[in-house]
């Protein structure tokens, strides 16, 4: 799946989809080849994950940013 791909999931799809990769990696019984192309999907959904986190933020640092400018004007 390419980054385009993944950036288009959403943060509980990514999240979910994780767990899931994780689980398998764990529970071993892989080749070193799926274990590896499972690693490289983690990565990627853990960069989504953590963007998804990151836009979250900036949104509810504006608001109380917003919010405090309202109070003190």
């Amino acid at each position: 799946m390419t980054d385009k791909v993944a950036e288009a999931l959403g943060y509980e799809q990514a999240r979910d989809e994780l767990i899931e990769v994780v689980r398998r990696l764990e529970a071993g019984g892989t080749t070193l080849e799926e274990s590896l192309a499972l690693w490289e999907r983690g990565e990627e959904l853990a960069k989504v994950c953590r963007r998804w986190l990151e836009g979250a933020r900036a949104r509810l640092d504006a608001a109380l940013a917003e919010e405090e400018d309202a109070e003190e004007g």
